[in-house]
């Protein structure tokens, strides 16, 4: 591992092996991971496993760049599974009721980016702990979601809402574009605005961005409002995939959304995180559950074993942060 460390910075200058030193230790696990996979089951490299691999990652890749850009900030967002279940429940009930179906996603959408917004200025006004207010939040989105729903799935009769969450673009699911193309979005917001720049500053040192004129403010009430409306999107595009709207849908999503970003570099402390590793930890989380469904473990034992990869992931985030 040194000596492959001792290569990368040799040609540091190149982007492609920056990401490859920064991501060395996250890519090993998962080559090691993909390789014992691939040996452990026989339907591990099937062309249509991995199409339900990459479905099924593509809801908490969208979700984790919202969580991620919280941690970003040293904040959290605890929000996303009950904004998915209310969009989804919000939308379906909308078309089902004669609703246009770009109308009634919208409005879906519009719901996740108020509670987000709504959170962003709790946050961003009363100084409140990020930890809490979205806590508390996830508590009133998934009350609204059972309300909206009665408390009862939402059955989907609509053929062409079904087919945003269950088309292909050629052999690609339509759920793994919306993902690309809101990944590469991402990319450019952190990487070449102004604004990505300040998301960085505020989770870094908040006092320093303080004194060089930044405003808190309106970067806490935009990432939360960004994420709640990835929520939303991604969680109209869940329920057409379900072909309904379901109040449940969503719960502990949270936790795979931060194991993603933590495992992909992200630090809990704020200021470091990218969508190179986010991908990367992403991959990691799908790809896991994905293995203990093939070898049959219980279900039960997975929320056991993402738990360990996030103190094992936070732990190491400790270390390379005292370190440096």
């Amino acid at each position: 591992m040194n000596r492959i460390k001792k290569m990368l910075d040799e040609h540091s200058a190149n982007p492609a092996v920056k990401y490859l030193k920064t991501n060395l230790g996250i890519l090993t696990a998962f080559l090691i991971m993909f390789l014992f996979l691939s040996f452990a089951s026989d339907k591990f490299l099937t062309i249509q496993n991995w199409i339900n691999v990459a479905r099924q990652i593509s809801t908490n890749a969208v979700i984790s760049i919202g969580v991620m850009s919280a941690i970003l900030i040293s904040g959290i967002d605890l929000t996303v599974g009950s904004v998915i279940a209310l969009s989804g429940c919000v939308s379906v009930k909308l078309i089902e009721n004669g609703m246009p179906i770009l109308l009634g996603i919208l409005i879906g959408v519009a719901m996740g980016t108020l509670s987000g917004t709504v959170t962003g200025l709790i946050i961003a006004y009363t100084k409140m702990p990020p930890f809490v207010v979205t806590l508390a939040m996830q508590n009133v989105g998934r009350g609204a979601a059972y309300l909206v729903a009665n408390g009862a799935p939402i059955r989907c009769t609509t053929e062409t809402f079904e087919k945003i969450g269950t088309g292909y673009l050629g052999p690609v699911p339509n759920p793994v574009i919306y993902t690309i193309i809101l990944m590469g979005l991402t990319w450019f917001i952190l990487n070449r605005t102004q604004l990505g720049r300040h998301i960085y500053a505020v989770g870094g040192n908040r006092e320093a961005a303080v004194f060089s004129g930044i405003n808190i403010k309106k970067v806490e009430i935009f990432v939360y409002t960004y994420s709640g409306s990835l929520a939303a999107f991604a969680g109209v595009v869940l329920a057409a995939r379900m072909a309904s709207g379901q109040p449940a849908v969503g719960i502990g999503y949270e936790t795979d959304a931060v194991a993603a970003s933590v495992l992909g570099g992200a630090s809990m402390t704020g200021g470091i995180g990218s969508v190179g590793g986010l991908i990367i930890g992403a991959l990691v989380i799908g790809i896991l559950s994905n293995g203990l469904n093939l070898l049959g473990v219980n279900s039960f034992w997975q929320y056991v074993a993402k738990g360990v990869v996030i103190i094992i992931a936070v732990y190491i985030d400790m270390i390379r942060k005292n370190k440096s």
